[in-house]
């Protein structure tokens, strides 16, 4: 399995941008000065926009085609802080995008959803990304079969519940179709919860969540409407500065919208962090319904299931 993205990447990454062709359609050669300029050239059309080395102010609305927005080399193009429409660096809704390789970093705006992706519409795929001290990281609803995966990426400082009277979460996804989460690292949460998914299956295999620098923190990972699908291989150190510390993996707290029957949550690994002295569930189902919840490495002081 690849390491996930650096920091010592984006540390690496330059004070600014190298030239002013700083983002290139791969397909044609073209350069622009603007991130808007490359992504409004390929229209309705696909392309790649290559994002050369460097720090950006830019942001850009995706209205339709197919684009893959991709850092030439992965974790040296770095976007701070700008946010189109008040809601994020990329506003994606054409029929499809993939963004390989990029950062996205203090991204804040009025409503408290500040984040490094707004997905609207179509599918979208996220590879060897950071998403770093930010009110979000990826955000998205649409009643659509949406199917979004991210992998190999990075999410830490993300998350609030005091700026504004909702929370905002490390990822917090709503759709009618699928979500994949893999390979991720999740730290460092700063409110709400590290993944928030209203959405009927999701594949969560091989990340880490890393609470133990964390403030004020809720789930790890909240199917808030209930789910089907596999939470597998992952690894969970649950720290002792939380907002809502009485579950891990929590299943239907809000609604019943998806049946839940056979979720499968197994072959995890999950620990307190040193002087924890509460006693959450590794599992809390608050659905009715019965989850295959099979053999997870459990820590002391971690209770396995919960019925609520």
């Amino acid at each position: 399995m690849r390491p996930t993205l650096s920091l010592a990447l984006l540390l690496a990454a330059p004070a600014a941008a190298q030239s002013s062709a700083s983002f290139t359609i791969a397909e044609t050669g073209q350069g622009f000065a603007t991130l808007q300029q490359a992504v409004d050239q390929i229209r309705d059309g696909s392309g790649t926009i290559v994002v050369a080395p460097g720090r950006y102010k830019d942001c850009a609305i995706q209205a339709g085609g197919v684009i893959t927005f991709r850092a030439a080399t992965p974790g040296t193009a770095v976007f701070e802080g700008g946010a189109c429409e008040g809601k994020a660096t990329l506003v994606l809704r054409g029929r499809g995008s993939r963004v390989e390789g990029l950062v996205f970093r203090g991204i804040r705006v009025a409503d408290g959803n500040g984040a490094g992706i707004r997905t609207e519409i179509g599918d979208l795929t996220v590879s060897d990304s950071m998403f770093l001290d930010s009110q979000e990281g990826i955000l998205g609803g649409h009643p659509s079969g949406q199917t979004i995966t991210i992998d190999h990426s990075t999410f830490a400082g993300l998350g609030q519940c005091e700026e504004t009277p909702s929370c905002s979460h490390a990822i917090y996804l709503a759709n009618k179709g699928r979500v994949t989460i893999t390979h991720s690292r999740f730290e460092r949460g700063t409110g709400g919860h590290y993944v928030k998914l209203r959405v009927p299956t999701v594949t969560i295999t091989g990340n880490s969540f890393d609470d133990t620098a964390g403030r004020k923190t809720n789930y790890m990972i909240d199917l808030s409407e209930g789910a089907t699908g596999l939470i597998a291989g992952n690894t969970f150190v649950q720290g002792r500065n939380k907002e809502n510390w009485s579950g891990l993996i929590v299943v239907s707290a809000e609604a019943k919208t998806y049946p839940s029957t056979g979720l499968r949550v197994e072959d995890n690994d999950a620990r307190l962090s040193p002087g924890e002295t509460r006693s959450p569930a590794f599992v809390a189902n608050a659905s009715g319904q019965k989850l295959a919840v099979g053999a997870n490495r459990l820590g002391p002081g971690l209770r396995a299931y919960e019925a609520r």
